[in-house]
């Protein structure tokens, strides 16, 4: 098997079908599997799922475990040579597969590859390539510095803004929507960090394969449509509280050594203060 396709679901039924269509309408030599994790939806997803797509490895939790302890799964029962993570929300075009599976044949060094993210209303999703979020990185992105001054590098090392997304180059992190990772780096670096729940295992998982010595890559030779955010709708505060928790998560594992006492504070309080900001005004926008 070269490939096996990993894809977690919760109540975004119509999307998900819409990308398991878009998945099978691919064209491509190399083989390839679809592993669905459904974290307990509610909206009838896997009896529909199932109906659509009995080919599909279907695993159906009982409660809502999250994004990387979901994918986990799927990577224990995978077979493939490689391993995509792709999202519920996504719809890739036809040569997609083709395209990322035969650039990582042709680079072994590559431990983890990314295509092109478009939205919705045809902008980049920004996370397809990315720097990480060092306590430097995410002052400037937090405080606005990358959108003042988009094309300095010393004020866009997160989004990374300065740099052509129609060129391809190393990436210190790849976005969760579409990530293809070699199973022998899976096996040198280990799966997805459950700790975190729905953001930041991502980051995590990329920065572990970069510090393995293997090469995070972005490749925009194909792309994929990412409707985002489409299971959270419904609970901007969930999304807003693990998100911050992931900042954290992920600044406290691999920073926190690194930082003085001083730094790690800042972080920890700036954290604090941007997820209250964003908490207290999604309570306003739903009173």
């Amino acid at each position: 098997m070269d490939l096996s396709i990993l894809i977690v679901n919760y109540n975004t039924r119509e999307l998900t079908l819409q990308a398991l269509r878009s998945v099978y309408a691919s064209k491509t030599a190399y083989t390839y599997e679809v592993i669905l994790i459904d974290n307990a939806s509610r909206d009838d997803s896997v009896a529909a799922i199932a109906a659509e797509f009995p080919q599909v490895r279907l695993i159906a939790n009982s409660e809502n475990v999250g994004f990387a302890k979901a994918n986990n799964q799927g990577m224990r029962m995978a077979q493939g040579r490689y391993m995509l993570l792709l999202n519920s929300d996504t719809e890739i075009q036809p040569d997609t597969l083709k395209i990322m599976v035969t650039f990582m044949e042709t680079h072994p060094e590559v431990g983890a590859s990314g295509c092109k993210v478009v939205l919705p209303d045809g902008s980049l999703d920004k996370a397809c390539k990315r720097g990480f979020p060092t306590p430097s990185a995410s002052f400037f992105y937090a405080f606005g510095f990358s959108k003042l001054f988009p094309k300095i590098p010393a004020f866009n090392q997160y989004q990374l803004g300065y740099l052509n997304p129609d060129d391809e180059y190393p990436v210190d992190c790849l976005v969760g929507a579409f990530m293809l990772v070699r199973a022998e780096t899976i096996r040198q670096v280990g799966m997805l960090d459950e700790q975190f729940f729905m953001y930041g295992d991502d980051v995590d998982w990329c920065y572990r394969i970069k510090q393995a010595g293997w090469v995070n890559y972005y490749y925009p030779r194909t792309s994929i449509l990412h409707h985002k955010r489409a299971s959270w709708r419904k609970k901007p505060t969930r999304m807003i509280y693990e998100f911050h928790r992931a900042m954290y998560l992920f600044h406290r594992k691999h920073y926190w050594k690194k930082y003085s006492f001083l730094v790690n504070g800042a972080v920890v309080a700036g954290i604090g203060v941007k997820f209250l900001l964003e908490w207290l005004r999604a309570r306003l926008l739903q009173s």
